[in-house]
């Protein structure tokens, strides 16, 4: 069985773009969910909908792989599964080491989609002595002090951090001079690696402060909304009030 030291995906040679390599995953995920349906085409409109992007660029980054799918029909399902899942390197195994197996490390270790997307959980590794050869997901964790030997046995090219922030470089650095060249890193904290290295973040907490400023904008568009109304009654009311030249009526006797 291949794995991930020999091999690398072909994305960067062949010039597809970052951002459309950041949507495969999206389409691969789409079609995945039509192929368990044993649906056998699907037309752009349809799958650029499922993916959450548009049908134009959907086409332009298919483009990209030399798939322009056959009109009136669409893309056939199974094939784009398979030309995609090749393009991200799926189609071999990839073994990867979680480090860090606290609540987030433990949670990642039991996701149950790992295996089905062609990545193998190689190893389980934690600094606290007394996590050592304790199973979590049915792994044995091991302690960080065999960290470079897990690597070397099991060809790992691929490495989750889940530590926290403080401790996080310095595995960084461990796993970088083990051979590791790519690194998913969920401490929150920016990794400084050399070049050739490539880092995925994924910072939670970011992403719910995004999230945090869309919904105050939204609701301080709300309340403006709702204060222009009493306004523009107060406008017209005054509007009313006011004689042919614009000042207020005198008050005729009675």
């Amino acid at each position: 069985m291949a794995t991930g030291r020999t091999h690398r995906p072909a994305t960067r040679s062949r010039g597809i773009p970052e951002a459309t390599v950041a949507r495969l995953p999206l389409y691969l995920r789409a079609l995945t969910a039509l192929s368990e349906r044993s649906v056998p085409t699907v037309s752009s409109e349809e799958l650029a909908a499922a993916a959450g992007v548009n049908s134009a660029k959907l086409r332009k980054d298919f483009s990209y792989l030399g798939s322009y799918g056959t009109r009136g029909v669409g893309y056939d399902v199974e094939y784009l599964v398979y030309q995609i899942s090749r393009e991200l390197g799926l189609t071999q195994d990839w073994p990867v080491v979680i480090v860090g197996i606290g609540n987030l490390g433990a949670a990642l270790a039991n996701y149950g989609g790992f295996a089905s997307r062609g990545f193998r959980v190689a190893a389980l590794i934690d600094a606290d002595p007394a996590m050592a050869g304790k199973p979590v997901a049915g792994i044995p964790v091991q302690h960080t002090d065999e960290l470079e030997t897990i690597i070397r046995d099991n060809g790992v090219s691929i490495g989750v951090i889940a530590t926290p922030a403080g401790a996080a470089q310095q595995v960084c650095d461990r796993l970088v001079a083990a051979g590791v060249s790519s690194i998913l890193n969920f401490a929150p904290t920016v990794l400084n690696v050399p070049e050739g290295v490539d880092v995925r973040k994924v910072d939670l907490s970011i992403e719910l402060q995004i999230l945090a400023f869309h919904e105050q904008r939204k609701a301080g568009e709300e309340a403006a909304a709702e204060g222009a109304v009493p306004a523009a009654a107060a406008a017209r009311k005054h509007s009313a009030d006011q004689g042919p030249d614009g000042d207020v009526p005198a008050v005729m006797p009675a």
